[in-house]
């Protein structure tokens, strides 16, 4: 089990701090999801704050298994809130995907930090 944990964890981590990332950095791209499902601008480098806060969480979480749990719900609770973002512009379901699949990295990720 802690090897998967490690491993999705890792994985998960590196993604939430990508995600960060184009945030950060302003991408074309992220900007407009942003802005499609109604997000001010001046919240998307809080939400890419949070996003490095649960993957540092993630991470740290290989020795602290409360701070792992705590990371992982964390995030979860952030993926939910961006699939409800796109529930609430009635968006497409090719572009709603990302954040349900993140979801549900998180909530396996949360399952195993609590196994652990």
């Amino acid at each position: 089990m802690h090897i998967a944990l490690d491993i999705i964890g890792g994985f998960f981590g590196l993604i939430a701090v990508g995600s960060a990332f184009g945030k950060l950095t302003k991408n074309a791209q992220v900007m407009e999801s942003m802005a499609h499902v109604k997000v001010p601008t001046s919240l998307v480098p809080v939400l890419a704050l949070l996003e490095i806060a649960g993957a540092a969480g993630i991470v740290a979480g290989i020795w602290s298994k409360p701070l792992g749990v705590a990371a992982a719900l964390g995030l979860a609770v952030y993926f939910v809130g961006a699939v409800l973002a796109h529930l609430r512009v009635k968006d497409a379901l090719k572009n709603a995907l990302p954040p349900i699949v993140l979801t549900v990295i998180a909530v396996a990720v949360l399952v195993l930090e609590l196994q652990r």
